[in-house]
């Protein structure tokens, strides 16, 4: 059997639910209820698109220059984005992991990431996907299998949704989060500047109680998310309300919000990239909510995509 470009497929369905699961970076490839998408979803025979619902791991977002120190140890990893010479979104986007158990509801997915020039440690990340009444739940696990402590960050990728396909599909949609701080970065690399509040964003990004996104740009971090009930959400909807909601826990103090401004044209603003991550933007430099995992140790994250409105 041939196996597709995306790698193996996982198909999971629970009440209204549909997904699909992509092995090549454990990457969410398609979420549908009652057949409507509610993330912008990619062939099984293609090759994804960018991160479009992969894993971000071991690190989300850039690292300027590909290169941090660690331990008292200088570290440098490929600049695998070179107009901004940073190294994005971690080393497990590209890895086709195992499917070590699945069901019809759920399924996991493993990869080890192998010591390498850069980042020297091995570690093993579980996937759990898990479709039920209240949408799809992902939770990832990541362990630390070396000798010495690890850095780590972890993300999802995700792509939301609540228009038909196409250019500038989220221009007519409202994005809703509430998040008392953005992360403004520099024009030319994406990398942080400075973090100021929402109310003073020259930009515009504040999404507390819903904004029209337009033709609004957002390619930013933020952060001083309102947890209720120990939950923090991020929702876009169309002119009825209805759409998709995007929901996490406090392991994951800060979400990127992404336009996709440089998707080339059916692409372009195709979908609005919804991704909650455990520590900001070159994280590995800076060490702001760097996750260090002992060894034998394991760190986790986790968010739910559902539908919202009728």
């Amino acid at each position: 059997m041939t196996v597709p470009l995306s790698g193996i497929p996982v198909d999971l369905r629970a009440g209204r639910y549909r997904a699909s699961i992509a092995s090549v970076g454990a990457a969410l490839r398609t979420l549908q209820h009652d057949g409507v998408d509610l993330i912008v979803p990619f062939a099984a025979d293609e090759l994804r698109p960018a991160m479009r619902g992969a894993l971000l791991a071991p690190w989300p977002n850039r690292i300027a220059d590909g290169e941090y120190t660690f331990a008292g140890e200088v570290h440098r990893l490929v600049q695998n984005e070179p107009e901004t010479r940073t190294a994005a979104h971690g080393l497990a986007g590209w890895s086709d992991f195992a499917v070590t158990e699945s069901a019809a509801d759920h399924a996991v997915l493993t990869a080890v990431v192998a010591p390498q020039p850069g980042y020297p440690w091995r570690l093993r990340i579980d996937v759990e996907f898990r479709l039920g009444p209240d949408g799809l739940a992902q939770e990832v696990t990541a362990t630390n299998e070396s000798d010495t402590a690890a850095p780590v960050g972890l993300g999802g990728h995700p792509y939301l949704t609540a228009a038909p396909a196409g250019a500038r599909a989220i221009d007519a949609l409202t994005f809703e989060l509430d998040a008392e701080r953005v992360l403004l970065v520099t024009e030319d690399r994406m990398l942080p500047d400075r973090l100021v509040a929402v109310s003073e964003d020259p930009g515009g990004r504040d999404f507390r109680r819903g904004r029209h996104l337009g033709d609004l740009v957002v390619n930013n971090a933020f952060t001083g998310l309102v947890f209720r009930d120990g939950r923090a959400r991020a929702r876009l909807t169309d002119a009825e309300g209805r759409g998709v909601e995007v929901e996490w826990d406090e392991r994951c103090p800060w979400v990127q919000i992404y336009t996709a401004d440089h998707g080339v044209g059916a692409d372009h603003r195709v979908g609005l990239a919804v991704e909650p991550t455990t520590c900001p933007p070159d994280a590995f430099r800076s060490g702001d909510d760097l996750l260090v995992v002992p060894p034998g140790g394991s760190v986790g994250a986790g968010w739910t995509i559902r539908r919202v409105g009728r």
